[in-house]
């Protein structure tokens, strides 16, 4: 148990903002075994967002709220995978070769690409993510009350998300052949343990809203396609993966799962 403790306050130091105790570094052996844990850390953040959102909306209307609870995310884990994003928009964007891409995504500046692509992002998520609580209140599924089901929903979009990202490790090799991603030693190995905690705290939230509205399940249909073809992508052009990448997926799996919740109350 207190192994397992200290797996998780090293996934907590390694992927967020939140004070761990003085104890935890970033130990490779550790680093791979938290993989396990970076679902759960979404069920954090996700619980912070949720807060956040709804002390919010006490004193504010909807849209300030969630605006506020996007930004809570964003500290909670320190703008981790909106970086990524960026510097994936930025290395794909502007690199036509593995060594160029890589290059430009190692690069701490935002470019272009960067910029507009995080732009377009939190637009994206922001309007979706308004959509959801708005259609939260009109469709049939009320889990004990609205905020409640709310509640699920964004710690379901954290979980997921997060699922995706780091099924990536399982499937595909890292790109960089040296030490210059910090992401690297979670990358090296990993073991059925992994798997199977990832799958677990990635997928509970969400079967726990499917046991009042089955259909939210097929919302992993697109997130999962969606990490296909990242996935592919990221293959063809760097021959694997980097940190970045993870982040990216994240992000996108994020928006492609409020998105997948809208239409399925919408025409299901």
């Amino acid at each position: 148990m207190k192994k397992q403790l200290h797996i998780f306050f090293t996934a907590l130091m390694f992927y967020t903002r939140i004070p761990c105790p003085k104890n935890i570094d970033h130990n490779p052996d550790y680093l791979n075994k938290a993989s396990r844990y970076f679902p759960l850390i979404g069920w954090i953040v996700g619980v912070i967002s949720f807060a956040v959102y709804y002390l919010s909306a006490i004193l504010f209307n909807n849209e300030i709220a969630v605006i506020l609870s996007v930004i809570a995310g964003i500290l909670t884990t320190g703008a981790f995978h909106e970086d990524g994003f960026a510097d994936v928009c930025d290395g794909f964007g502007g690199g036509w070769t593995k060594e160029k891409i890589l290059l430009i995504m190692k690069d701490s500046a935002i470019g272009a690409y960067g910029a507009i692509g995080v732009v377009l992002l939190f637009l994206l998520k922001f309007q979706s993510l308004v959509q959801v609580v708005d259609d939260s209140q009109k469709s049939e599924l009320i889990i004990y009350n609205l905020q409640f089901t709310i509640f699920l929903l964004f710690v379901s979009a954290h979980s997921v998300s997060r699922l995706s990202a780091i099924s990536i490790v399982f499937t595909h090799q890292y790109s960089r052949e040296d030490a210059s991603s910090k992401s690297k030693p979670i990358a090296q190995n990993f073991t059925w343990k992994e798997v199977t905690g990832a799958l677990f705290f990635g997928l509970l939230p969400l079967v726990v809203l499917s046991f009042f509205q089955w259909q939210l399940l097929l919302a992993l249909v697109p997130v999962f396609i969606a990490r296909f073809f990242l996935a592919r992508y990221f293959q063809k052009w760097i021959d694997g993966y980097t940190g970045d990448c993870l982040g990216a997926t994240q992000q996108v799996c994020e928006v492609i799962f409020y998105l997948s919740i809208i239409a399925i109350w919408k025409f299901i």
